[in-house]
Parts: C-alpha cells; structure tokens; sequence
C-alpha cells in the first residue's frame, strides 16, 4: 500500500500537472475565469482520488463546502487544491501551488505535499531537506497583497529585508529552498492554507507556529487560522521577540 507521505506527493503532482495543462490551453479565458477553473477542476481531481485511495477518511477542503462530521473522524485529509488563486490566473506567475496534507487525530499533521508546477517540483514530508540561505542580508517573505501592518517593525528588530510572494506554499518552500530566512503572515488564513507547507517544513526541522510561539492545531471546529511564522531554527527566538514587541 502506498505510504501517505507517498500519496500527498503524488495527488499534489497530478493535480498541478492538470492545472499547469489548464492554463496552458486556456489562452481565452481572463485571470478570474481561468483562477476559478483551475480551483474546481483540481478539486474534483483531489476528492476523486482521495476517495478511491484512502475511502474512508475525511476530507476539509477549501473549495467544497465543510461538514462537521470531520471533528469524529480519526483520519482528515486538508486540501488547497490551487493556492495562489489570483497568481495562477495571472498566467505569467510561478508563486502558486498545490497543497496535500493528511491529519491524524492525536499526532497532527502526518503526511504533507506541496507541489509548485511552473518549478516542476513536489516538496513531501517523506522526502525533503532544508537548504541553508547564501550570503547576504536576512530576508522575510511577506504577501504581495496584504503584509501585516507590523512586517516592517519586526524586520527591522532583526536587521532582515522584507520580499513580497504570493501563495502561501511559495513562500514556504522559499524559506525550505533557502532562497530567505522566514514567511510571515498575519491578518487571515485557514488550515488548508497552511497545514501542507507546515507539515513539509516541519520535516526538514524549520520551525513553524503561530506568531506568538503556540502550536499550529489543525482540524479544529473553525478552520480560520489567521497568522503563521516560518523560519530558519536559529532566526525563531528573535523573531518571536520582535513579534512580541510589535504583533499588538
């Protein structure tokens, strides 16, 4: 039987293989039309697949509607079936990704994939090793579209630049890649936007929590998961401290 670390690698995969083929087949649609397209049909894609291979598990998904009925489930698969929604449309923008994480009552995140398809890479728990950052200044990814209004504040307590990306999957496998030192977010989320990028970095041994250093839980009655701080191990105490200072 395939592993679920396996599993999320290759349902990530294939749905970013359908949705790179989406946009480059769909020349004449507009950036909302081809965003919205690319949520539903990866999908339809993910609960298919996850219905025949792991039938008896329970799935929250951004893009169908929840069921509480997850809350007695041992097992919960947490999908984004297209993070970076809006970048995807764009079609010129490689900052968007799909997101496969499996929850497991009492153990939390198990098994996790994040595939980035304009990079043809899939990142998965079972697999991954951080790369440590080149020379240079600290960097801190922040959203492109809505940075916390304290990035700036905590950037400089800890001498780091900030850099705008979408999708939250981007910026995470960025700070996995060593391409910067720390993800910043705050101001709303939920877990389906953050549970395949933690339990992915978590594996390399990055750090991951909310940004007042308490665990990320997972599978919780409201999926609303508004803030996150990913980083390097060695950059987690100033950042905390920065944060404890300007996140009021």
């Amino acid at each position: 039987m395939t592993t679920d670390a396996r599993l999320a690698a290759t349902l990530a995969q294939q749905a970013g293989e359908l949705l790179h083929e989406l946009r480059s087949d769909s020349a004449d649609l507009g950036p909302k039309e081809l965003g919205k397209r690319g949520d539903s049909l990866s999908n339809e894609l993910l609960l298919r697949r996850l219905a025949q291979e792991r039938p008896g598990d329970a799935v929250l998904t951004e893009e169908s509607a929840d069921s509480s009925a997850r809350l007695e489930a041992d097992r919960v698969w947490i999908i984004d079936p297209l993070d970076g929604t809006r970048e995807f449309g764009l079609g010129r923008r490689p900052d968007w990704a799909v997101h496969v994480a499996l929850w497991e009552a009492g153990k939390g995140i198990t098994a996790a994939a994040v595939a980035q398809p304009d990079l043809a890479r899939v990142y998965a728990s079972d697999d991954v090793v951080a790369q440590s950052p080149g020379p240079g200044r600290t960097r801190i990814l922040v959203s492109d579209t809505r940075p916390p209004a304290f990035a700036e504040a905590v950037a400089g307590s800890v001498d780091a630049e900030l850099v705008p990306m979408g999708s939250a999957g981007a910026k995470a496998m960025a700070v996995l890649r060593g391409e910067a030192h720390a993800y910043l977010h705050a101001g709303g989320q939920y877990e389906w936007d953050s549970a395949a990028p933690v339990g992915v970095v978590l594996a390399a041994g990055l750090r991951a929590c909310r940004i007042d250093g308490s665990a990320l839980r997972y599978n919780s009655p409201d999926p609303y998961l508004p803030d996150l701080l990913i980083c390097r191990p060695e950059l987690a105490e100033p950042m905390l401290a920065a944060l404890g200072e300007h996140a009021r």
